[in-house]
């Protein structure tokens, strides 16, 4: 396998990312190491996420299966009632032509792309997609495409006229990715770039700033974005900003993403895996601490993107109900209002209940749109109450001690320009009492109860009860 360089590289003078840095009330908050306007480089400014990131959402489509004719003049009739729901962001899965050649299933993988400039014939026409963009930005909404710059199908024109943009075994044949022990990850219906050749680089480069140029979009979510070398995103990402600033998530948790700021936002993974296993009784309330004390230690700009689900856990590891249980609404709550920015994934305001096919036709019943006002009020709330927003604009997130069940209560607040927001949720199956050492005057969002505490209260929860308080 080429080399696929992890290098670091950190910028000397950083904002500290405060948002993520969770303390207990009694401990004195630290002002952020702040850049000035002198030490602000031209690249450093080019680098910078778009201010109307700052309180957004994102919403990830699958457009396969969003609609019965899984087109994008199909989903488009969805865009008013996504803008109602406050939905900000909308991630496309990746919207390109689909490889035949060794494809898996009927349909093929998403991610098995053949041409990097195409529309699939089966979303619709390129005419098509800038009249969904036109009206997506209509509505004040953003989009962002799926991009996958780690490997392509296999019916590519690349592999055909430049064989050696990928990389090779002993005997001179096209791999599949494989890993760093030479063993290949199972996905045989790709096949891997060569990052040492610098042509691909540049004909990749190409591609990126085609979609952002020619069809105005917003961003990329770069596909296994760490099994690129960082020092591509150094120079891909600048030719991109350069023609509009736009906003970069990457799927990974690699520290130099962020904190070279080439990527506005990576994926929380390790808080999922954690809110998993928390579900299941092999973690409790207590880690999620430790999770923000070692992420604050690694990253130093931007924000995590924070999920219940997504594409790849609903096909592959089940559905939330599954995953979560009676929890998934509690959980969900608890990724909408933790630092970072929250993911909704097509079909959770359904609610989805079950595994979508990943290789074949499987279409979302929508039914009544049961959670919609539930996701309405926890998308709405970030927008109104700046303790909620992303990274430096947002609010720092402060645990509230529970009482002797601090295992099993989580209990925080976040604060930002007056606005203040108070979460307690019970991350266990059995009913709790919270005892909160805390004093404010809030108004439950889901309930609109109001509601002071007076420092001294105790609060009845049942199973996996949940309660958000906004000052706003």
């Amino acid at each position: 396998m080429h080399s696929k360089i992890l290098s670091v590289f950190f910028l000397l003078l950083s904002i500290s990312m405060i948002s993520c840095n969770p303390k207990t009330q009694d401990q004195p908050e630290e002002l952020p190491a702040e850049k000035t306007e002198e030490n602000i480089t031209p690249k450093d400014d080019l680098r910078k996420a778009p201010d109307w990131a700052k309180n957004a959402n994102i919403y990830e489509v699958n457009l396969r299966q969003y609609t019965t004719e899984g087109t994008i003049r199909a989903f488009m009739a969805h865009l008013p009632r996504l803008q109602e729901m406050g939905v900000d962001i909308l991630w496309f899965m990746p919207v390109h032509e689909i490889s035949k050649n060794k494809r898996k299933g009927t349909l093929g993988s998403y991610y098995a792309v053949t041409d990097y400039k195409s529309i699939n014939s089966e979303y619709g026409t390129k005419e098509d997609f800038d009249a969904m963009v036109a009206e997506i930005h209509k509505l004040g909404m953003k989009i962002i495409l799926d991009w996958v710059p780690n490997h392509t199908g296999w019916d590519s024109k690349w592999i055909t006229d430049n064989p050696e943009w990928y990389t090779k075994n002993a005997k001179g044949e096209i791999t599949d990715p494989i890993d760093k022990d030479g063993k290949s990850w199972d996905w045989t219906d790709v096949a891997d770039l060569n990052y040492d050749n610098k042509d691909m680089r540049a004909a990749m480069i190409d591609a990126l700033v085609y979609w952002v140029k020619d069809h105005d979009i917003d961003g990329y979510r770069c596909d296994v974005a760490f099994e690129v070398p960082d020092d591509f995103w150094d120079e891909a990402i600048l030719a991109i900003q350069k023609e509009k600033n736009v906003f970069m998530l990457a799927e990974a948790e690699h520290p130099p993403h962020r904190n070279s700021g080439n990527f506005h936002m990576n994926y929380g993974w390790e808080f999922h895996h954690l809110t998993n296993a928390i579900a299941k009784g092999e973690k409790n309330a207590n880690d999620i601490d430790t999770y923000f004390i070692e992420d604050v230690k690694k990253h130093k700009k931007g924000y995590p993107m924070m999920f219940s689900t997504n594409h790849d856990e609903n096909s592959w590891n089940g559905t939330v109900f599954e995953r979560y249980g009676d929890g998934h609404k509690t959980f969900a709550v608890l990724v909408s209002t933790i630092a970072g920015m929250p993911l909704v994934y097509s079909g959770q305001e359904a609610p989805v209940r079950k595994r979508l096919e990943f290789f074949e036709k499987d279409a979302i019943d929508w039914n009544n749109f049961e959670y919609a006002d539930f996701y309405k009020t926890l998308l709405q709330l970030k927008k109104r109450n700046k303790a909620l927003w992303n990274g430096e604009h947002g609010g720092q997130h402060t645990r509230i001690k529970s009482g002797k069940n601090s295992d099993k209560v989580y209990a925080f607040t976040r604060e930002k320009d007056g606005d203040k927001i108070l979460v307690i949720v019970n991350l266990s199956d059995s009913n709790q009492k919270a005892h909160l050492h805390h004093k404010g005057e809030y108004t439950e969002v889901f309930s609109g109860e109001k509601t002071n505490f007076d420092g001294h209260g105790n609060l009845a929860l049942g199973p996996w009860d949940y309660k958000v308080y906004s000052s706003n």
